[in-house]
């Protein structure tokens, strides 16, 4: 019970985080009842903790016992039914109702909840069915959740109220990427380059998209671009790796995997294992199999149940004449992943050498 009796009439105002500097007004109401009931009926009221939004009554009485230790079966509680009003009947401060949900949408996105997400964008779009934020935030949504066509009728929709924006083409490229279509989405990461040349985010994207259409020397360009406004990048040197090892250009490849390692551990970011695994494969390119060997080892300290570095390390191993070793890494292999048919074959070529 509240020390000030409430009545039927009366006006609520419900607000999220009340005692915070971050707290936020919700909604106004109308209380339609009041209901005076003691502890002991409430707490074993399945019907009553469903309609308070607890699954059953002992979720309730769980968190009933938290939130008022000193609770007994005679305690007195009210239950207040009320009917929420519309924003033009409120007595008080009004509220941006579109901000809130926007902001709700806004966090759910950034913890990865995306199915929640989407759903708070469709409905702030509601209010502003051409808002271009909302528009691409739902289209970045959808493309997470690989409903990429969606996503592209979000995109086209936010660039038909704004058809110079260069991060809603780009985002459009890569959702058409995903889609399968290479080529439209080259064609709209040359809009996005166009607005603006400078734009290291559609450099990099470009340059994936190039590299998928296997135009090597122009997604190098796009890498190099990057690399020209921002030379400490690794995921940019790491990139550039990759293309040149396409091409054949292993030297070049080691190169950019050692910058892209170097800046990894000068600025203490996550390490790769990945870029490892690809240094480890550029040197064994070179017939450089005892370096490539300490490469796959650094991979494996970082991700010991990737079978695929397992099976590169093996290689190496067999290159250096050192069989027993090769075996004991695909057998390891072998347990992690038993479909993978490189390492049973040359496991089986090692054992024919012994």
């Amino acid at each position: 019970m509240w020390k000030k009796p409430l009545n039927v009439g009366d006006r609520l105002h419900c607000y999220w985080n009340l005692v915070s500097k971050e707290r936020r007004k919700l909604f106004e109401a109308e209380i339609t009842d009041i209901e005076v009931i003691d502890y002991i009926d409430l707490k074993n009221n399945d019907k009553l903790a469903r309609e308070e939004g607890y699954n059953d009554a002992l979720k309730l009485q769980k968190e009933f016992r938290r939130l008022y230790p000193e609770v007994k079966d005679d305690t007195k509680f009210q239950i207040i039914r009320f009917r929420k009003l519309p924003i033009e009947e409120w007595e008080g401060q009004k509220i941006d109702e579109k901000d809130m949900v926007t902001k709700r949408a806004d966090i759910l996105f950034d913890v990865g909840k995306f199915e929640d997400s989407v759903l708070c964008y469709t409905a702030a779009l509601r209010f502003d069915p051409n808002d271009i934020y909302l528009l691409n935030r739902k289209g970045d949504n959808l493309s997470r959740l690989g409903r990429f066509q969606e996503a592209l009728e979000c995109y086209d929709k936010a660039l038909e109220n704004d058809s110079e924006n260069e991060f809603i083409w780009n985002n459009k490229a890569i959702a058409l990427l995903n889609s399968n279509k290479p080529n439209e989405a080259l064609e709209a990461s040359n809009k996005a380059l166009n607005l603006n040349p400078e734009n290291e985010v559609v450099h990099y994207w470009r340059g994936f998209i190039l590299e998928m259409l296997g135009m090597y020397d122009q997604a190098l360009t796009s890498y190099e671009k990057i690399l020209e406004i921002n030379p400490d990048d690794p995921d940019v040197w790491n990139a550039r790796g990759n293309i040149l090892t396409e091409m054949d250009r292993s030297e070049e490849a080691l190169v950019a995997y050692d910058k892209s390692l170097e800046l990894c551990l000068n600025e203490a970011n996550e390490m790769d294992p990945s870029t490892w695994n690809r240094k480890g494969n550029a040197l064994m390119e070179l017939s450089r199999f005892h370096e490539a060997v300490n490469c796959y080892d650094e991979a494996l300290t970082l991700d010991p149940e990737n079978d695929i570095i397992l099976s590169n390390k093996g290689v190496a191993l067999i290159e250096l004449g050192r069989f027993n070793e090769a075996i004991e890494v695909f057998r390891k292999a072998l347990m992690i992943n038993p479909a993978n048919e490189d390492a049973k074959i040359l496991r089986d070529e090692c054992l024919e050498n012994l």
